[in-house]
């Protein structure tokens, strides 16, 4: 994989900029707690970056924000725990959040929770491209926000937040989602779900990326649980993403 270490250097200070402008923002109830995991998961997530963002890319995957046993744990998107470890080969300290969530605690690398999502997304890739070195020749996997939302137990996505809330939430989002495909320059941005496709078609219009949509690997999709692997498959090789 060729390497450039200046755009994992850009990334990374993409996401510590996003970060710093992310904690100047304020949700009101229902919103009982906020997670930010450049935060207290920051030296996984600096680790991916560093080791999988080192170039530029052809195929940017997108999602909308962290799941309560994924990203929230790892510091990766979609960060299923045996995914991360096992298959990315990244396993770092995770502190605690200052103001923790006693219905979702943060166990990092030892949460024994499965991120279904995340063990979908990245099962396909292992299986098409063996590596992860292999896969990240040519893609990189990011989140549009990310922030998790939690009414106590219940997660709040942030498509269900108040207009005065989501708007400078997305213009923080917006301007991150820039800075990566600035950096990485990348021919396709795929959006994990309509959520995605969407922020990315308003946030990069008149940018040179190919916007497109795959199915959400999320279990509440009675679609997804029929078959993610190969509807999104057939998916991307429809759009000509993959051959």
């Amino acid at each position: 994989m060729e390497r450039d270490a200046s755009v994992a250097a850009a990334l990374i200070d993409a996401a510590q900029a996003l970060s710093a402008r992310l904690a100047t923002l304020r949700f009101a109830p229902p919103v009982s707690h906020v997670y930010n995991p450049l935060t207290y998961a920051w030296a996984a997530h600096e680790t991916y970056l560093r080791r999988y963002a080192a170039s530029g890319r052809r195929v940017l995957f997108l999602g909308m924000n962290p799941g309560p046993f994924g990203m929230l744990q790892s510091g990766v998107p979609f960060g299923e725990i045996a995914a991360v470890r096992d298959w990315l080969g990244i396993a770092c300290a995770v502190r605690r959040p200052v103001l923790e969530n006693p219905a979702r605690p943060i166990e990092g690398f030892a949460c024994a929770r499965s991120e279904v999502s995340g063990r979908r997304l990245w099962g396909l890739f292992r299986e098409r491209f063996g590596t992860a070195d292999a896969f990240f020749a040519e893609h990189f996997v990011a989140n549009y926000c990310p922030l998790a939302f939690f009414d106590g137990a219940r997660n709040l996505t942030p498509d269900k937040l108040p207009s005065a809330e989501a708007a400078p939430l997305q213009a923080v989002c917006d301007a991150h989602l820039q800075a990566v495909v600035d950096a990485m320059q990348p021919e396709w941005v795929i959006g994990l779900g309509g959520f995605a496709e969407a922020r990315a078609r308003s946030a990069l219009a008149g940018k040179k990326p190919i916007i497109g949509r795959v199915l959400h690997p999320s279990p509440a999709s009675p679609l997804a649980n029929r078959g993610w692997a190969e509807a999104a498959t057939k998916q991307l090789c429809a759009l000509g993403v993959w051959e």
